[in-house]
């Protein structure tokens, strides 16, 4: 990484409201679309207080409200918690491969209990 893409990634992490943590966990999505409730399967890319990067195998809408369920495995417990959120879908795009899919979710409120779950730095 260059020494200007070094600055931009840092001036937009000065820009956003929560510190992202790049973290590989489950997540379930729950949508409704026209008169059908959907669900689909994800892998979050990163995750903050306020929102969700993931990877999934199919697309959702953007401004799509959703419900989801993040599974953290970690050290702190032997089984996974699950974290229960609601949120809209702000961004989608096609991966670098084209196979799969970047869905950026926006939390209506902050996920506090992953605070907990977070490596601290």
């Amino acid at each position: 990484m260059d020494r200007i893409e070094t600055l931009q990634r840092l001036s937009t992490w000065h820009r956003r409201s929560h510190r992202r943590f790049e973290l590989g966990f489950p997540v379930r999505l729950k949508f409704v679309t026209g008169s059908a409730t959907s669900e689909i399967e994800a892998l979050s890319q990163n995750v903050s207080l306020g929102g969700l990067l993931l990877r999934s195998a199919l697309p959702v809408p953007i401004k799509t409200r959703v419900s989801f369920v993040l599974s953290i495995h970690g050290t702190k417990s032997v089984r996974p918690i699950h974290l229960m959120g609601e949120g809209e879908i702000v961004r989608v795009e096609t991966n670098e491969a084209g196979r799969a899919f970047v869905i950026a979710v926006r939390c209506n409120t902050p996920v506090s209990q992953l605070e907990d779950y977070l490596p601290v730095q």
